[in-house]
């Protein structure tokens, strides 16, 4: 398997996980916050689909699915906020009321990434995208991160799920 086929692979299981987790949810686990102020499952698929979403608009020189999305869901949050930063106050404002949405949302977000994959090659994994850093990151690197991220946020929400249902 070659450099995008394994890419493929991670991305769609990343959606695999997205909709495990997303199963089987009501309002209050959803939104329930361990300790009174972890983060909600909510907002970790939330937050999970606007890092991968942002991520790959970037790195395909493309608008993010976010911007014909956000007004289905009722946020005031607009393409710049991807929940990275955010206080408590601002966690508990996103409140999911349509799950299935969420789940679409993250469908579009990973249908945008497998456009983004099928122009990956070994020259694109190489070109620097952001020059913060030093090294400066390639783009194969923040693809890397990008599924280091979710797989982390996905684990998170799967955890607080079951401290919800047993």
């Amino acid at each position: 398997m070659d450099s995008r086929g394994v890419l493929t692979e991670a991305f769609g299981r990343i959606t695999e996980l997205y909709d495990g987790v997303s199963e089987g949810l009501d309002d209050e686990t959803l939104h329930h916050r361990p300790g009174g102020t972890g983060n909600p499952v909510a907002w970790l698929l939330w937050h999970l689909a606007r890092v991968q979403d942002d991520h790959i608009a970037h790195l395909a020189d493309a608008p993010q699915v976010w911007e014909e999305w956000q007004e289905r869901f009722g946020l005031p949050n607009g393409t710049d906020d991807i929940g990275y930063g955010h206080s408590s106050e601002q966690v508990d404002a996103i409140r999911i009321t349509d799950l299935d949405l969420l789940v679409a949302y993250h469908h579009e977000v990973t249908l945008a990434t497998a456009r983004y994959l099928e122009t990956v090659d070994d020259h694109e994994l190489e070109r620097e995208v952001d020059q913060n850093w030093d090294p400066p990151v390639t783009a194969g690197q923040r693809l890397v991160s990008i599924i280091g991220d979710c797989l982390q946020h996905l684990g998170q929400a799967a955890y607080v799920k079951g401290l919800r249902q047993g």
